[in-house]
């Protein structure tokens, strides 16, 4: 299901969102001159879709492609360079595109579609990365037909895709969408609750904070519709417990294609607790709704995150939680479940440090993690990674005693 409507999400947010240039259609260059961020007669790079974002580029006599990469604000609070255009040939032809970085050098390892839907890595011998002006630089070699293809850091999960896969699970009996605010650019943030409505064992998710990490979201669609199979074990767990789901808490952030930010220049996983941006104020409110109801009380937090490798950032075991010992018990059952697979945890706490996982366990006392996929983890093992650790978080749960 998820692949259906991702894949129709992504070509609608890429056709509708563009202005007068289909990625289908567009067969001479000269004809972008006011789309494109630079052209020639047979050549042209343009990032007008969501997500697109270079900070300049040049096209030589012969043809070869310097884009420069350069992060929303300097410097960059993190190193997580995204890149992504669309390049249009007026014929088929071997193009050379040098990707420089104003900050950081070469992270991710370059994706090309022709559809923005259906994603493949360049093979490596067509990535060379080398040394420039002190910083790495990849020159990349791209192929094309003629017809445009889409080159970028990562695949394209913009928030068209995200209407598309609620619209695709809102018609489940335990599943209630809702508007929880607006972004400081006025997009929506929207959420889905899933299980029974009256139960008072509440468990909230989130994802997106940080544009660039989408293995991160990857993760998040199985992960959530595990939740909303028709097994006995997920109607159990829905009978009992109630999910609130923020899957993309920073909607201006990924469509302007920034590398950490809000359009406030805030890293929003750093400000949980100065509660300075519209889009943590709402998690600030939705967790104190929670909170102040006396017929629920919340049970887990999970933020979905994506770094250089598979890892679980929780709260030491040391440290009493409500549940007693869920992270260490959730992810041995995990383990289990995922023979030949090391599960990687990274059990650290600074009391009062403003993220996700450290307000959520200081204010609430709960079990709170940090669910990161690497950037390369191979996409059918994220898939099954987001699908697996969700079984083994409801049979935990289920094995808990209900709170008071």
């Amino acid at each position: 299901m998820r692949n259906a409507l991702v894949a129709g999400a992504v070509l609608l947010a890429l056709s509708a969102c563009t202005t007068g240039v289909d990625a289908r259609t567009v067969s001479q260059p000269a004809s972008l001159t006011s789309e494109a961020r630079c052209s020639t007669d047979m050549l042209a790079l343009e990032t007008n879709f969501p997500s697109g974002a270079l900070a300049s580029c040049e096209i030589d006599e012969d043809g070869d492609i310097k884009v420069m990469i350069a992060p929303e604000d300097a410097p960059p609070i993190n190193c997580s360079p995204w890149y992504s255009f669309r390049l249009h040939s007026a014929e088929e032809r071997k193009v050379e595109i040098t990707l420089r970085y104003e900050a950081c050098g070469h992270r991710y390892w370059p994706k090309i579609s022709s559809d923005g839907v259906n994603w493949q890595y360049l093979p490596q011998r067509d990535v060379r990365v080398s040394e420039f002006a002190g910083s790495d630089q990849a020159r990349i070699t791209v192929r094309t037909t003629g017809e445009p293809v889409f080159i970028s850091a990562q695949e394209i999960i913009v928030p068209a895709t995200y209407d598309a896969w609620l619209d695709g699970v809102e018609g489940h009996a335990q599943v209630t969408r809702e508007m929880l605010g607006k972004s400081a650019q006025g997009r929506d943030i929207e959420m889905i609750r899933i299980g029974d409505p009256q139960a008072r064992e509440q468990i909230l998710l989130v994802g997106r904070q940080h544009p660039p990490e989408v293995t991160g979201a990857l993760a998040m669609f199985p992960f959530m519709e595990t939740l909303l199979g028709d097994d006995p074990l997920a109607r159990r767990f829905r009978d009992r417990f109630q999910v609130t789901a923020v899957p993309l808490v920073n909607p201006d952030g990924v469509v302007l294609g920034y590398w950490r930010h809000n359009t406030g220049g805030v890293d929003l996983n750093r400000d949980w607790g100065p509660w300075t941006q519209p889009e943590t104020r709402l998690m600030r409110d939705l967790l104190e709704q929670m909170d102040t109801n006396p017929d629920q009380q919340l049970r887990l937090m999970l933020d979905f995150h994506s770094t250089n490798r598979d890892v679980f950032y929780t709260i030491p075991d040391e440290l009493p939680t409500d549940p007693p010992l869920f992270t260490r018990d959730w992810l041995e059952r995990y383990q289990e479940r995922m023979p030949g697979y090391d599960v990687d945890r990274d059990a650290r706490h600074a009391a009062g440090r403003p993220i996700s996982k450290a307000y959520v366990f200081d204010t609430y006392g709960v079990p709170a993690i940090t669910f990161e996929l690497g950037d390369e983890t191979d996409r059918n093992l994220v898939r099954r990674i987001g699908r697996e650790a969700a079984i083994a978080m409801m049979e935990t749960l289920l094995a808990t005693d209900p709170g008071e």
